[in-house]
């Protein structure tokens, strides 16, 4: 099992940034096939992935939030971040950061963005 902590999010205007950091409780970047990512939920909607980066460094995008949010990841730490620019009221959502390991999914307790006018 791994534990999954998240911290960074808060409320902004629209256009401003923040940064999301998630740290998981053991090295996830050893293993080809694991990931750690950043996923998003509203009330009455499904969890959506926002952002996802691979063991072998492939990101992966959600279209709404292409150019404008970027992924990185700090080995050492076991850390991935979220840097969000250019925010608009649509990415208000709860932020969850999920580790997956050997194909098992680990979820944070979720952070909340609120981005207003």
């Amino acid at each position: 099992q791994v534990q999954v902590v998240e911290s960074g999010g808060g409320s902004v205007q629209a256009g401003g940034s923040l940064r999301l950091s998630c740290t998981a409780s053991r090295t996830i970047f050893s293993i080809n096939g694991n990931a750690m990512g950043w996923y998003r939920q509203t009330p009455g909607k499904q969890r959506v992935l926002v952002a996802e980066i691979t063991t072998r460094g492939n990101t992966n995008y959600a279209d709404s939030v292409k150019g404008r949010f970027t992924i990185s990841r700090d080995n050492a730490q076991n850390r991935v971040y979220l840097q969000m620019n250019s925010l608009k009221p649509e990415d208000t959502a709860v932020y969850y950061c999920n580790a997956r390991f050997v194909g098992v999914s680990n979820w944070g307790q979720g952070t909340q963005v609120t981005v207003s006018l």
